[in-house]
């Protein structure tokens, strides 16, 4: 295998197994044919053009079942990652709901959503405990502090600049999204492992916190994260005209929008930062959902 083979091979990686299966082959020996004798590298427009197209196909490979169903267990993943990584700092004070949050997230990635319930109960009554400054379930020493010293991370102790109404509805929208996907004779698919990479990420990433303004490398890459993520959506819904990702991006929105709910009663901590991130998800949000209309609409044109 020549080095330009083995680089072509690489880029169309950015394409599904299934089309590489199916038509992998037979695309690279176009490619290899049109290549130049000698040549080491992939034209760099060429190169674009591969990634861009495969991850064209696995958006509209995607885009397949029921979309509301799928577009549901997306937003209860993405606030089941999210809930995780808040917990990261404090792993030392409750290891046992840490281990417990990564086993409900992993159960629901893998599509079972039945075991994934009595789990996220679980962590959903103790976080709402916690918020709450009582020992439900097991003892707890509140408040809950970060593991590390204040030199490398300042963060406040867990859920310590919130009230309970952020969590509480982030996780009551968990337990009611996997009540509905356990209703339903089909188990949702399964998700690609890459979710867990986005946990470290995000780790102490606590919305209730307001501390954008602050410029925090957590905050910071939280909303990065966030804008990218819907940003996508939007793009997945202009390439399909399929709403699942509106969906997703919906069932994320709302606890988001708890906290500065929560935080309205002490108005001065909230800074335009703040308001900003919200407009940002709430216009992203809409633009997700609106686009596949847009887009069906020209479609039926």
């Amino acid at each position: 295998m020549t080095s330009l083979e083995r680089r072509y091979r690489w880029l169309l990686r950015a394409y599904p197994d299934g089309y590489r299966a199916d038509h992998g082959d037979e695309l690279l020996d176009v490619l290899l044919d049109s290549a130049e004798p000698g040549q080491a590298l992939p034209p760099a427009r060429e190169a674009y053009a591969l990634v861009v197209g495969g991850i064209r196909t696995r958006i509209i490979a995607a885009a397949q079942g029921p979309a509301w169903a799928d577009g549901l267990h997306l937003g209860v993943a993405a606030l089941a990652m999210l809930n995780l990584a808040v917990l990261v700092p404090y792993a030392t004070s409750v290891p046992l709901w840490l281990a417990l949050s990564a086993v409900a997230l992993v159960l629901i990635l893998r599509g079972h959503v039945r075991p994934a319930l009595p789990v996220a109960g679980a962590v959903a009554v103790k976080v709402t405990s916690i918020t709450m400054g009582q020992q439900w379930l097991d003892a707890t020493l509140l408040p809950v502090f970060p593991d590390f010293p204040e030199e490398l991370w300042s963060g406040p102790a867990l859920y310590g600049n919130g009230g309970p109404i952020a969590p509480l509805t982030s996780n009551v929208l968990i337990i009611a999204g996997l009540l509905v996907l356990a209703s339903r004779r089909e188990r949702p698919r399964t998700r690609s492992w890459w979710w867990l990479a986005a946990v470290p990420l995000v780790a102490g990433a606590d919305p209730a916190w307001l501390d954008i303004a602050a410029g925090s490398p957590t905050a910071m890459t939280r909303v990065c994260l966030e804008a990218a993520l819907l940003f996508g959506a939007a793009l997945a819904g202009h390439l399909t005209a399929d709403l699942r990702w509106a969906i997703a991006a919906t069932v994320y929105l709302v606890p988001a929008t708890a906290v500065l709910y929560e935080n309205t009663e002490s108005i001065e901590h909230i800074t335009r930062q703040d308001i900003a991130h919200a407009a940002l998800l709430v216009v992203l949000t809409i633009a997700a959902a609106a686009v596949p209309y847009r887009a069906r609409r020209r479609i039926l044109l």
